[in-house]
């Protein structure tokens, strides 16, 4: 683990002074705009991911007291992780993992497989090495999407996981309790991710999203940044998903 201790960044204070926030998955995107949101409220932050550089670069913006690179899905890797952090922590937020669409017959079943050990299973696992690590009343936030909640081509295994990761977190929530568990179920957000996705569809979807949503504007990682703090923040929060896609659904029941 690798230690950045930025003393000028320590100073602020807020609601979640004298905390420590996790974000696995946090140098980029969602997890690194909430990592500067958990900072700015307070929290001493500790950031994993998958590459080196990226993780040192958001760290060293950040001000976070420490980093860890390695891939989230190795179970065993996580778990040692879990065990060596300075405990007790009070906050987990899990942002790895991207999503998988493919029509059936064109299905890569080794990335099916990986994207079940990146939901599911990264979910369970996160779950099971909180227990003694998060404090009694701390809070664990996931992420999964709502565009595959309505059935369409390429969406089987997204689908899945839009059905099932709210039933896996309200079930946690019991399971866990006092720890609090709550999922954010985003829309697209203007992301690295949502770009490597889209490719050259990136311009055309930004400008249909904010001609039609009804905050007339694409959803930012900030917004769900803020999102992931209030839940942090609010004790009475368990058990819960809680949509951030700028009205999309609305539109999606008209």
């Amino acid at each position: 683990m690798t230690v950045f201790i930025n003393e000028e960044t320590r100073r602020s204070s807020g609601p979640l002074t004298g905390q420590t926030v996790v974000v696995i998955g946090g140098s980029m995107g969602i997890g690194r705009a909430t990592a500067f949101e958990a900072r700015a409220q307070g929290a001493d932050v500790i950031l994993t991911g998958r590459d080196p550089n990226h993780l040192r670069l958001a760290a060293q913006e950040v001000g976070a007291l420490s980093t860890a690179a390695f891939d989230a899905t190795e179970h065993e890797r996580l778990e040692r992780f879990f065990e060596e952090l300075p405990q007790p922590i009070d906050h987990v937020l899990v942002t790895a993992g991207g999503s998988y669409y493919a029509r059936v017959p064109d299905m890569d079943l080794a990335r099916v497989r990986s994207a079940l050990e990146e939901h599911l299973l990264l979910t369970l696992n996160v779950a099971r090495s909180a227990i003694g690590t998060v404090r009694p009343g701390g809070t664990l936030i996931f992420i999964t999407g709502t565009g595959a909640r309505r059935p369409g081509p390429g969406l089987a295994v997204a689908g899945v996981f839009a059905a099932a990761l709210p039933a896996l977190v309200a079930n946690l929530a019991l399971e866990l309790a006092p720890i609090r568990v709550n999922l954010l179920a985003a829309g697209f957000v203007d992301t690295p991710l949502s770009a490597s996705l889209l490719g050259d569809d990136l311009d055309a979807r930004r400008s249909e999203l904010g001609r039609t949503l009804p905050i007339r504007r694409v959803v930012e990682p900030e917004d769900v940044a803020a999102l992931a703090v209030h839940i942090m923040t609010n004790s009475a929060l368990t058990g819960a998903t809680f949509d951030v896609d700028g009205g999309e659904q609305v539109l999606g029941r008209q």
